[in-house]
């Protein structure tokens, strides 16, 4: 069994059993034993406990993490650090990944998409405003519940998952699917890193497959810095244009042309929800047509970059360097692979690229030359293929492509101005200037008038938020959420945040408590089962337990009574009182009424033997004062096989009375066997009335005969 299992941390969070495995982290889902609520408690390995810079880093940016609070990011309630071992406590989602709904959909509507990575977009937002990058963003680190809620896990722990020294084929390298080229070369990453993986996420929701994939870990790392991907329309035409240029301009290999910040992109993804025909000029005309583009390119058209066991080990010295591959081995999904060492092989790189770059030289200077003879006849005069430039300010942008066909017009810039909505108020050609078919035309357009400031409204009633959000000319969409901590009816949260900065007419979604989540549930019956046992089950659905104990011959902790039936229903946030053993058999009073016979006489005890000992002896019992006397036996246990004796204090004679069933917690008694007319005959205790001994009868005195003979007394007496 897992060694963490039945831990308590910190002496509160009590681990359950284990619920993932990552390359850096283990996570366990817990209860918190003071709130009496489920908790997840991620418990870093040990490898990485004893690094003592990784730990002086982790602990820094764990606190960092914990400042965040959004509803599409997972909490971070607490964090921990002893010598032995180092956690972070959060919150316990009980639903599935992006990664699980992703394969079993295999294609996303576009609609679906969307609406997935626009709250992912609104975490990144909320992270990075406070200094948080999460660099390794990726389905298997998106929590979804059934309604659709997203929630983004893992917030800075993948970006200290790279150890100084280590190389690719020293240690085992997690999913690269995701990772941004600046972050495979090892460079420093920003913001912009997670909006590229996002639009990676996005190419694979909507195409069903990812733009890189092979079987080399290395090789996808490679692929991302150098490879240029399918153009996702080529692989699913059913997606509408403006969304596969949001993933083209997410997808830029150099980060300074990619959207700067998850606003931008969500900017960008509202303005294609309100117009689905909009332009946004990140794929040029070329991109449609040509394999070969700066962005995008055909996959089976773009240079094939392959690696074998040799290649891979030593890189040529102009390419990348296998100690900048990012090492993103906290990933859920993992898979190690190992490569023996084996002698480097020798390059043939350099003299390759020699060979090209004397070809595309050789080439350039034909086309230049075709070209220039292309533009200018014999007598230096224009070409008949080129025209006047036309003027495009005001236009809508839209409506200039169709209009002009011939020219290749492409977004500069976007900036607030007094012109309407996607109006070209800039070109980079003046009118008039002579332009050929398929130039490129760079122009600024305008996104409406000038912002306004979200007000914040914070922890106000949200009909009152309503309203105060519409005096500032915004639209309201609310949202209902439980939530712990702010009053039912209060607004938590807004997205856009308070004080940024929108357009007049913007939707602001307004997120509002549904106070303390509460379901109804069905009890089961917990007598007879441990306290703590009862504790997990009840925390898991939100029940407060209350406890009191009760002297009783159960082991310690064993539940003897609880206040809510088994199978009632009742709701989550109720609070049920359980009586538990303390171990300990009960004490208590038994009384009992002993009727002695009408002629018992006498003065007498009666004692109480329990298993052999004598527990009780009452006082001196006068069978001659009262018949009706009362005996208390004081004991312990609720059945309990109790037998009095009767003495005879005159004699000392002691008989049985009786055997009894006593319930000492209860105070009651039943009878198995009693002789109480017995027992004071045994003992001589009865009076008897006594009685005249009867009388013999005798025989009169004989008769004596009469004789002739003096008395001799007579004579005696003569003779004096």
């Amino acid at each position: 069994m897992d060694k963490n299992i039945g831990k308590k941390l910190d002496g509160r969070y009590e681990i359950i059993e284990l619920i993932g495995e990552g390359g850096m982290a283990d996570v366990y889902k817990a209860v918190d034993i003071v709130d009496n609520k489920t908790i997840a408690v991620k418990i870093l390995k040990k490898e990485f406990a004893e690094n003592e810079e990784f730990l002086r880093r982790f602990r820094n940016e764990s606190k960092a993490i914990a400042v965040l609070s959004h509803p599409n990011i997972v909490k971070i309630y607490d964090v921990g650090f002893s010598e032995k071992i180092q956690f972070i406590v959060m919150e316990y989602i009980d639903g599935i990944t992006l990664k699980e709904y992703m394969e079993n959909e295999r294609v996303l509507s576009w609609k679906d998409a969307v609406h997935f990575v626009t709250q992912i977009l609104r975490a990144l937002q909320h992270a990075h405003e406070r200094g948080i990058v999460h660099r390794d963003i990726k389905p298997q680190n998106i929590m979804m519940f059934t309604d659709g809620t997203i929630k983004v896990m893992d917030f800075g722990i993948a970006k200290f998952a790279r150890e100084e020294g280590k190389t690719a084929t020293d240690q085992a390298i997690g999913t690269v699917h995701y990772i941004s080229p600046e972050q495979a070369r090892g460079d420093v990453t920003d913001a912009k890193s997670d909006l590229y993986s996002v639009g990676v996420m996005l190419y694979e929701m909507l195409t069903g497959q990812k733009p890189f994939d092979t079987d080399n870990p290395v090789s996808i790392a490679v692929m991302h810095m150098h490879n240029i991907a399918e153009l996702p329309r080529r692989i699913n035409p059913d997606i509408p244009t403006p969304l596969e240029e949001i993933i083209v301009h997410a997808m830029e290999k150099n980060p300074d042309d990619r959207y700067q910040t998850a606003v931008e992109m969500m900017r960008d993804i509202d303005r294609f929800k309100a117009d689905p025909d909009v332009k946004f000029g990140y794929i040029t005309r070329s991109q449609d047509t040509d394999a070969q583009t700066r962005y995008f390119a055909a996959v089976n058209d773009a240079p094939e970059e392959t690696y074998n066991d040799n290649d891979y080990m030593q890189p040529p010295d102009d390419t990348y360097d296998q100690n900048d591959i990012y090492e993103d081995t906290y990933d859920e999904d993992y898979t190690d692979f190992e490569e023996d060492e084996k002698p480097a092989k020798k390059s043939l790189f350099v003299p390759i690229l020699s060979a090209v770059t004397v070809v595309v030289i050789m080439v350039a200077v034909f086309f230049i030359a075709t070209l220039v003879k292309g533009v200018f006849s014999g007598d230096g005069q224009k070409s008949s293929s080129e025209f006047a430039m036309p003027n495009l300010v005001g236009m809508d942008f839209n409506q200039a492509h169709e209009a002009y066909p011939n020219l290749d017009i492409q977004v500069e810039a976007t900036e607030w101005s007094d012109l309407e909505k996607d109006k070209i108020f800039s070109q980079s050609i003046p009118e008039g200037d002579g332009v050929k078919k398929g130039e490129i035309v760079k122009v600024k357009v305008s996104l409406g008038s000038k912002t306004v400031k979200v007000p914040n409204v914070k922890n106000y009633h949200y009909t009152t938020a309503g309203d105060l959000l519409r005096a500032q000319g915004l639209e309201v969409e609310y949202q209902y959420q439980p939530n712990d901590e702010v009053e039912e009816e209060l607004v938590f949260d807004t997205e856009p945040s308070a004080m940024e900065e929108v357009q007049p007419g913007s939707t602001i979604l307004v997120y509002v408590s549904k106070g303390s989540e509460v379901e109804d549930i069905e009890m089961l019956d917990f007598v007879g089962q441990n306290i703590q046992d009862a504790k997990v089950q009840c925390g898991v659905w939100g029940l407060t337990v209350k406890t009191k104990k009760q002297d009783s011959g159960e082991e310690e902790g064993t539940i003897l009574k609880q206040s809510i039936k088994e199978g009632e229903k009742v709701p989550s946030d109720s609070t049920i009182t359980f009586t538990v053993s303390t171990g300990k058999e009960p004490e208590g009073d038994v009384e009992m009424k002993f009727y002695f016979p009408s002629n018992a006489t006498g003065r007498f005890t009666i004692t109480a033997y329990q298993n052999g000992v004598a527990i009780y002896e009452s006082f001196t019992l006068s069978a001659d004062y009262s018949k009706e006397n009362l005996v208390t036996v004081r004991g312990k246990g609720t059945d309990e096989t109790i037998t009095m004796v009767l003495t005879n204090l005159s004699n000392n004679l002691t008989c049985e009375l009786g055997r009894y069933s006593m319930n000492f917690e209860e105070g009651t008694f039943s009878v198995i066997d009693e002789d109480i007319d017995r027992a004071f005959q045994t003992v001589d205790g009865l009076y008897v009335e006594p009685t005249d001994p009867p009388v013999e009868p005798t025989d009169p005195p004989a008769v004596q005969p009469a004789t002739d003979e003096p008395d001799d007394s007579s004579s005696e007496e003569t003779e004096e």
